[in-house]
């Protein structure tokens, strides 16, 4: 084969055991993964401040079950953490859920977790909410002892509550219409009343919570006395079947799924003013969209003065986007902000109103990449804050006193997420402030006056690390600062656990390819191994960074039966500039390939590796990449593994697909080659599939296509199914089961010593 690398700059960090005091070391085993307590230590979820400024709250796994909830406070003045409300006391005996809310939380990706999954706060931070078995309920802070009461008792199932910022009314959503409780006189009444069938009211469609990043189709205006939300018509869906197996029964789905190419949802967008005694219904505005209704509204926000809402209209294609505003007293619109592409316009959170209505501060590609936009209502111009070969992730808080704007970014790399610091009227966009400096990935949660933070920090050698900061990066408090010591879960393993190397690989157009590999304990370079590529490749994540997650358990299980494992990021995913990531439009299921085989090429090139015995392995897309590998380089892979796998782009969704290879009418050829089946007849090395038989994101029926054509070919290949799984396949035995399958099947064809 020809050798395709170019370049390759490596980046070593050392190979020392993470706790090379410990006297004896216990080797990983996947049942300990997959058990209580964490391994990663205590599990803190959905970290905030409170707006008073006097606590931190998160969600905890119990200590003998991780992954039924607890909320849990961080008091500042007194320093101490303590759980605040405990699931059980409050519903012993959580009742079944809905079928929307298992469909809303598979697609939160919490679809394992049980107790209280989410919460919020009041804008003065007095009362805390939360949904718990179908109830709403609200706790005083104020209160001593604290009191958790119920804000709903209906057989219904209400879901998505949130309380008005003044405090007074509490929101929800039941039975597909929206709801709205007084907290001072208990009274519940309903705001819509049409919520049924094709017809949800404030909630968001599958489309909204799978591909756009919102899980909520309502919002509360500033004072409290309007909710805008969206009403959506699934009408225009082709009611489909869908078959979901199960250990003892199938049961038939009639579920509304938009296909590539097929009809979306229509919307509505709604004002209803919720003070008035009468009717609410009479007294709904609504919002002319446009004459095209061809569209999705991926974000909606009220602008400070509560005069005023905003909401971004994407065409069906995803190459414009549109921010506009609307005046509820004159009923005029206006477009504010347009950004066009010839491929895709990517969603982002990133719009934050001045509190004096003067402009917003915005985040664009439009510079190659992702940086942050001061745009003022007067000028009508966009002024740069932040400028380079390097993008920002999130726009995290504003302090307006001082004019700082604090942002997460892939800085310096990719690899890394850090903290940084602008300010409004910056004459030098190109230099920011790094506040963060520690090496790894800092997730960051802000207080609403960007005087302090929360920084959720990890890396490939340290669990999550949760610390309160002042703005200007001063430690203030460890909240759980899970040091690897003696009485943590993952001490007696520590000593085997591998840091891993960065590095860099030149691609055929001179991409700079990141990669990261593990390598077993006592590893020899005089000797050879063979190696695990787990791929993901997909546009929306990457796999080479510094972070800690449950993924790094399962490497350095792999690492310890002999494997190196190996993860390259292509062209096509995120954090590397639009021009990377452009490079996959239309060009799917080829130009990961191209990229992954600079990484294999390499690979072979050392001598540290057995050529012969390298595997690849991907979950979702990375399945879909898997099976791409598999099939366009046969004989390259002495194994491959893909669990629950795109094969057929058509039988994926609108939004996500079309984003990508566009209109399957009017790119057919880019269908075509980006169909699995239309290399499978090509596999000839082992494959082993795996998918969940009631998977309702990548369907099943993507597996049961491909079975068919390896089928038709007489071409043979390992199948592991799972009865009632979902895509995550969460079931904690049925989890466990499918890594222990990968693991076996590798161990099989790639024979570590």
């Amino acid at each position: 084969m020809a050798h395709r690398i170019i370049f390759w700059l490596s980046l070593l960090l050392f190979s020392t055991p993470l706790a090379a005091q410990t006297t004896s070391a216990q080797s990983l085993t996947l049942e300990r993964i997959f058990s209580s307590p964490e391994l990663s230590g205590s599990t803190l979820r959905q970290v905030k401040l409170s707006p008073a400024g006097d606590r931190v709250t998160f969600l905890r796994g119990q200590e003998n079950d991780k992954n039924r909830m607890d909320l849990w406070e961080y008091h500042i003045k007194d320093q101490q953490s303590r759980p605040l409300v405990e699931a059980d006391q409050v519903m012993p005996d959580e009742r079944p859920l809905s079928e929307e809310e298992k469909a809303r939380r598979e697609r939160a990706r919490i679809s394992s977790l049980r107790g209280i999954v989410e919460y919020d706060f009041s804008a003065d931070g007095r009362f805390l909410i939360f949904p718990l078995g179908g109830n709403v309920y609200v706790v005083d802070l104020e209160r001593s002892p604290i009191r958790v009461e119920a804000v709903t008792t209906s057989s219904s199932f209400d879901t998505d509550p949130k309380i008005s910022p003044d405090g007074r009314r509490v929101a929800f959503i039941r039975d597909q219409d929206l709801w709205v409780a007084n907290l001072t006189d208990q009274t519940v009444r309903a705001i819509t009343t049409d919520g049924d069938g094709p017809i949800k009211n404030g909630m968001a469609e599958f489309i909204a919570q799978e591909e756009m990043g919102r899980n909520t189709g309502y919002w509360w205006s500033p004072s409290g006395d309007a909710i805008a939300f969206l009403r959506v018509d699934e009408s225009r869906i082709e009611m489909t079947k869908r078959y979901e197996v199960n250990a003892d029964r199938i049961d038939m789905v009639n579920q509304r799924y938009p296909y590539a190419g097929t009809d979306n949802v229509t919307y509505q967008l709604g004002i209803a003013s919720i003070h008035k005694e009468s009717n609410p219904q009479d007294h709904i505005q609504w919002i002319n969209l446009g004459q095209e209704t061809d569209i999705y509204i991926p974000r909606v926000q009220w602008l400070p003065d509560g005069q005023s809402l905003s909401y971004q209209r994407q065409s069906r294609d995803q190459k414009i986007l549109e921010l506009v505003t609307y005046d509820l007293d004159t009923k005029k619109q206006r477009v504010v902000m347009t950004e066009q592409s010839d491929t895709w316009i990517n969603l982002h959170d990133n719009l934050y109103y001045l509190s004096d209505g003067s402009g917003f501060i915005w985040s664009s590609e439009r510079s190659g990449y992702n940086h942050l936009y001061l745009y003022l209502f007067d000028s009508q111009k966009l002024k740069p804050l932040t400028q380079g070969a390097w993008a920002v992730d999130e726009l995290v808080g504003v302090d307006e006193a001082l004019g700082l704007v604090y942002f997460t970014a892939a800085y310096p790399d990719p690899t890394q997420k850090q903290l940084m610091r602008t300010s409004m009227v910056t004459q030098a966009p190109d230099v920011a402030t790094p506040v963060s400096t520690k090496a790894g990935w800092h997730e960051v949660v802000m207080d609403n006056d960007a005087a302090f933070y929360i920084d959720q920090y990890s890396s490939t050698t340290q669990p999550p690390q949760l610390s309160l900061h002042r703005a200007d990066g001063e430690h203030l408090a460890w909240l759980n600062e899970n040091t690897i010591a003696p009485e943590h879960p993952y001490w007696p393993y520590a000593n085997q656990h591998r840091r891993g190397e960065f590095g860099v690989l030149r691609g055929p157009e001179a991409q700079r390819l990141h990669y990261r590999m593990i390598t077993p304990p006592g590893f020899n370079k005089n000797e050879q191994y063979p190696v695990v590529v787990h791929v993901y490749g997909g546009p929306t994540s990457r796999l080479a960074t510094n972070q800690w997650s449950r993924r790094i358990l399962i490497e350095q299980y792999m690492a310890q039966q002999g494997f190196i494992v190996f993860s390259l990021d292509n062209r096509g995913v995120v954090r590397q500039g639009k021009a990377f990531q452009d490079a996959a439009y239309q060009r799917l299921g080829r130009i990961e390939m191209v990229d992954q085989m600079v990484g294999v090429d390499w690979l072979r090139s050392q001598p540290f590796i057995d050529a012969d015995k390298i595997g690849i392995f991907g979950w979702s897309y990375g399945g879909y990449v898997a099976l791409m590998a598999a099939s366009q380089y046969p004989g390259d892979f002495a194994a491959s593994v893909a669990v629950a796998p795109v094969t057929d782009w058509s039988l994926y969704d609108t939004h996500y697909t079309e984003r990508y290879l566009g209109h399957p009418e009017k790119a057919q050829e880019a269908y075509e080659k980006a169909n699995v089946l239309t290399y499978a007849d090509e596999i000839q090395d082992p494959l082993l599939l795996i998918h969940g038989m009631a998977d309702d994101n990548v369907l099943f029926t993507h597996s049961t296509v491909l079975m068919q054509a390896l089928q038709e070919q007489t071409i043979e290949f390992d199948l592991m199914t799972y009865p009632g799984e979902k895509h995550a396949i969460s079931g904690k035995s049925q989890r466990l089961h499918a890594y222990q399958t990968i693991s076996n099947f590798f161990k099989r064809h790639l024979e570590p010593n």
